[in-house]
């Protein structure tokens, strides 16, 4: 049996580099909170963290959609519906975040 690789390896040292920049950014608001500063350039700092998961989230969702999901298909029907249930289902936890 053929061991299973996420499809996001190929980008992992990315991810992981962008996930280093958004905890740099989480930290940043920690010192802005801290700090006292201006509300409004707090929630600024928060909606560019949170436009920076959000890409990371659909990049992991395009990869997973073309390996795991796409694998899944080829292996056999069910297996193609219960990685479709599982990625519909992380897909409306995403929207709903």
């Amino acid at each position: 049996m053929v061991e299973h690789q996420h499809g996001y390896l190929h980008r992992k040292d990315d991810y992981l580099a962008r996930l280093r920049r958004i905890e740099g950014q989480a930290r940043g608001l920690q010192r802005m909170v801290e700090e006292e500063q201006y509300c409004i350039d707090i929630l600024t700092q928060v909606s560019a963290m949170t436009k920076a998961l959000q890409a990371v989230s659909l990049g992991l969702l395009d990869e997973h959609m073309h390996h795991c999901v796409a694998d899944a298909a080829r292996a056999g029907e069910a297996e193609g519906r219960a990685k479709i249930d599982e990625a519909v289902a992380a897909i409306t936890r995403l929207v709903k975040s």
